[in-house]
Parts: structure tokens; sequence; C-alpha cells
């Protein structure tokens, strides 16, 4: 089993910035990929960005350019660094940890999840 504890949210007003962290324990072997979800009021959850075990990143085509998605040197941490933030980057925000097959299977393991409000 993994844990795993999200940190860093709160509240920014527009063009901010806002890095969120993410500690893995637990099992950390069985992870190979760890991300961001969000889920803002109303909407579905979407992936933010992604990192894989092999330094591979993907990001939502809205984040581009404005968030880095990094993973500590012992790969139990991911962190998500978010510049020029906009009010439709508020949201809950979700760490994610899955294995080599997280796009097939989607992702194994949630934190509790982080609240981000971008508001004047």
């Amino acid at each position: 089993q993994v844990q795993l504890v999200e940190s860093g949210g709160g509240l920014v007003q527009p063009g901010g910035s806002l890095k969120l962290s993410c500690a893995a324990s637990g099992s950390i072997f069985s992870i190979n990929a760890m991300g961001w979800y969000r889920q803002a009021p109303g909407n579905q959850r979407e992936l933010v960005a992604v990192m894989t075990d092999g330094a591979s990143t993907s990001y939502v085509d809205s984040v581009k350019g404005r968030f880095t998605i990094s993973r500590g040197d012992a790969k139990n941490t991911v962190y998500l660094e978010m510049n020029s933030l906009k009010p439709e980057d508020t949201g809950v925000y979700y760490c994610t940890g899955g294995g080599s097959d997280w796009r097939l299977w989607g992702m194994r393991y949630w934190g509790e999840g982080t609240l981000v409000t971008v508001s004047s």
C-alpha cells in the first residue's frame, strides 16, 4: 500500500505562483509514475501533469508553459510548480501514483487533495 500526502495549496491572486508538494510512503517500489489531477467545482477530474520514472512528462494543454512537474531525487516526492495562475486553475489538486500500466488502468494511489483557489 502507498500513502500520498499533499501540501502547498492555498489562495493566490491571478498571475501568482504556487508550488504543490507530495510525499509518498509505503510500498513506493510499485510506483512508476506520479502525477497531479485536479477537480474544479462542477467539473470532472482531469489529469494536469504526470511524470514517469524515465523522466517523461505530459501536461494538459491548458497548463503547458505555466506548470512544471518534477520529482525528488529519492523518487518518493513529486512537485507541481504553478506559475501565471488563472481563476480557471481553481480546484482540488490530487497527488497520484501508478504502475507502468497507469495509462491502461489508471492511477492506483490517490492523496486526499489540496485546495488551490485563484482569486483576487
